[in-house]
């Protein structure tokens, strides 16, 4: 059975960082490719970005970019999304989850398209 275990939130002032990591294990970390969703209270869940299994394509949100980073270690069987600049509008339940595939050239992090999810994490962004 895959599980996804996130880790790292919690509050922090407006414009400063947080690291989020997610552990998986019961599968092979290799065939995934991995994303990071975020549901804000009273939201939809939404895209935050997601990354291949070799990391050859990252995608993200256009809301993100320049402040978040995604990265994996096939190694570890962990996905990191690194959080800087963070803004109270960041504040959200962040989730990681799983696309077991297949992946084809044009694999994009859809979150329908996302086959394990783990049981988030709160991050607060305070004033």
């Amino acid at each position: 059975q895959v599980q996804l275990v996130e880790s790292g939130g919690g509050l922090v002032q407006a414009g400063g960082s947080l690291r989020l990591s997610c552990a998986v294990s019961g599968g092979t970390f290799n065939d995934y490719a991995m994303a990071w969703f975020r549901q804000a209270p009273g939201k939809e869940r939404g895209l935050v970005g997601g990354i291949t299994w070799n990391a050859s394509s990252i995608y993200y949100a256009d809301f993100v970019k320049g402040r978040f980073t995604i990265s994996r270690d096939n190694a570890k069987n962990t996905v990191v999304l690194q959080m800087n600049s963070l803004k109270p509008e960041d504040t959200a339940v962040y989730y990681c989850a799983a696309d077991g595939g297949p992946h084809g050239s044009t694999w994009y992090p859809y979150l329908a398209g996302m086959d394990y999810w783990g049981k988030g994490t709160l991050v607060t962004v305070s004033l």
